[in-house]
């Protein structure tokens, strides 16, 4: 898979360092992945909730952290659209963002 933007993840890791470790984990592993349809995730990543639209939602670090991805499977690519705290993603509407 293509991953845009890995910046997105550096800056809040430097934030939090806590969550550099886990975010580097998913990464890589996003990196390799083909993930053609909702249930490919799903296989690998049984906690990942699949939203409408492409979105899903990664626990990062127990559940400490949210990470709110669009897929287009089509063209194997992820577009990172909010890295925050679970607090954070609960204001946040993860649909528009």
């Amino acid at each position: 898979m293509r991953i845009i933007s890995r910046k997105t993840l550096k800056e809040f890791w430097e934030k939090y360092p806590d969550s550099e470790e886990h975010l580097k984990a998913w990464y890589q592993i996003a990196n390799d992945a083909e993930w053609a349809t909702p249930q490919d995730i799903k296989e690998q990543y049984r906690n990942a909730s699949i939203l409408k639209d492409g979105r899903v939602v990664f626990n990062i670090k127990g559940n400490t952290y949210r990470l709110v991805v669009w897929i287009n499977y089509e063209f194997y690519t992820i577009y990172i659209r909010f890295v925050g705290t679970h607090e954070e993603y609960d204001e946040t509407d993860v649909q528009t963002v």
